[in-house]
């Protein structure tokens, strides 16, 4: 048989973009003037054989950024208490900066074009990641500024199924309730789920797109 001329790169499968996951807990619904709480962004690589797996991780909890709303429904939603010390947590830009980096130089490493976000419903943390680099000023922000890749949407037409913790139930990802809206664990779970998403699609025949003879 000839020899496969099927490039298996990252930068192939989605025209350039490098996807990361993310999860932002945050004070509130409004990007502008609700506060991001804490934050998680996993990358992802590919292997020799075309396969997707989870690759670094990073993680932060922040500081309310000065006159931001503190909700106390979000608060009580997501158990987060900003006022706490235990937290550790650093300043908007510090958290997001270092995002950037890491980042930076998977985009580089990959060869691709730009970064884009990949989070369940994604609208949301788009939104919040875009408004925080702008207080932060920014200028190099890697992800496309309104590009994501969704996987509520992507699993309603896998699975079935939107919520995050059904999707991945479905999928036979084990989930645990009691770690939910933590950003990182949610993070971790979006990131498995994705993978898996884009892997089945691929062993059932749907990636590389067949060629035309």
């Amino acid at each position: 048989m000839p020899e496969s001329t099927v490039s298996n790169k990252l930068c192939d499968r989605f025209r350039g973009f490098y996807p990361v996951v993310i999860d932002i807990e945050t004070s509130g619904f409004n990007s502008q003037t609700n506060a991001v709480l804490e934050i998680a962004a996993i990358t992802v690589k590919m292997n020799y054989d075309g396969w997707l797996a989870i690759d670094n991780k990073i993680h932060f909890h922040v500081n309310p950024f000065e006159g931001a709303i503190l909700e106390p429904s979000a608060l009580a939603f997501n158990g987060i208490d900003p006022t706490n010390p235990l937290r550790g947590a650093v300043t908007e830009l510090n958290a997001i900066d270092e995002i950037f980096k890491m980042v930076r130089k998977g985009i580089k490493d990959n060869d691709c074009n730009r970064a884009v976000i990949v989070a369940h419903n994604a609208h949301f943390d788009h939104g919040f990641l875009m408004a925080a680099a702008e207080r932060c000023k920014i200028k190099r922000n890697p992800f496309h500024p309104f590009a994501t890749f969704d996987t509520a949407s992507l699993a309603g037409l896998v699975y079935g199924q939107t919520v995050l913790a059904r999707a991945c139930e479905t999928a036979k990802i084990p989930f645990d309730h009691k770690e939910a809206h933590s950003a990182l664990y949610d993070t971790e779970k979006t990131a498995v789920l994705f993978c898996e998403m884009i892997n089945r699609f691929k062993s059932l025949g749907g990636w590389p797109l067949a060629q035309e003879q």
